[in-house]
């Protein structure tokens, strides 16, 4: 694929949050604030940094991306059909009873998805057997594992992040998506993970903080991570939940929630004409 420049990186990302919002509306169900959240990062990993062929999804060199946080397959599901996975048409049948694209990933049924995930916290622990098995097969394939920033509340996050320090597996990037909320309110209010850095950095992880939302961070923060050896690189994006809908941001009821037709209107309005 020919490489996209930050312009046309934006614009993706754009056309990633129409998406996200077309899918949701049409399943009157879904979760619109993480996915937006995450469309920058997706847009670089999918658009710019990741060894993938749509033609070949199962390549066996092929680098891996594990939604950890699997709620948020809008934005997953939208990045697939966009990168021709799957037709683009095919994200309006979002958690139809009969469409293969549902709530939350399922790699035996969507082209592209490399981990079936749902159950919150055990992405990363799947995560470090693709890397481990990377290293014992003498590939150079990388993997990506994306996270909540409420997910890593989950003791599994911690056990595995012990383990890929172990393991020394430069060949897994973690990203942690801290848009600061989950379904019952703030991350402070539930059960502070703060400071997520100190934390990774402690359990021997390479750390990196970065405005998630900012493409050309996001780009270098890759490029460093690649070059990190010995040990795994964790990302802190710091993110905006519903970012690119006003009246979505910051707001944790839209953490699960679908919009009627006016706010579905005015959603895509507002990311068509980003200010």
């Amino acid at each position: 694929m020919e490489q996209l420049g930050i312009q046309e990186l934006k614009q993706k990302a754009s056309k990633i949050r129409q998406n996200i919002i077309e899918e949701v509306y049409q399943a009157k169900s879904g979760h619109p604030g993480g996915s937006l959240s995450i469309a920058d990062i997706l847009t670089v990993l999918y658009f710019k940094e990741m060894n993938i062929d749509p033609k070949n999804p199962v390549s066996k060199n092929r680098d891996r991306l594990v939604l950890s946080k699997g709620h948020c397959s809008p934005a997953l599901y939208s990045c697939l059909a966009e990168r021709g996975y799957f037709e683009v048409k095919d994200l309006k049948t979002f958690r139809n009873i009969n469409s293969y694209l549902q709530g939350h990933p399922d790699k035996n049924k969507v082209p592209g998805v490399d981990m079936t995930t749902g159950s919150l916290g055990q992405g990363l622990s799947c995560a470090n057997g693709m890397a481990i098995a990377g290293k014992m097969n003498q590939q150079d394939y990388r993997v990506y594992a994306i996270l909540g920033d409420g997910e890593i509340e989950e003791g599994q996050i911690w056990e595995a992040a012990m383990a890929a320090n172990k393991y020394k597996l430069d060949n897994l990037c973690v990203v942690v998506d801290n848009n600061n909320l989950q379904i019952d309110g703030t991350i402070e209010e539930v059960m502070s993970s703060y400071p997520i850095d100190e934390k990774f950095r402690s359990f021997g992880f390479e750390v990196i903080n970065i405005d998630g939302h900012d493409i050309e961070e996001i780009i270098k923060a890759f490029e460093v991570a690649k070059n990190i050896k010995g040990k795994p690189t964790c990302v802190i994006a710091k993110t905006i939940k519903g970012k690119g809908v006003k009246f979505m941001e910051n707001q944790a009821s839209w953490h699960g929630k679908a919009p009627n037709q006016e706010q579905y209107e005015q959603a895509l309005a507002e990311i068509k004409c980003p200010k």
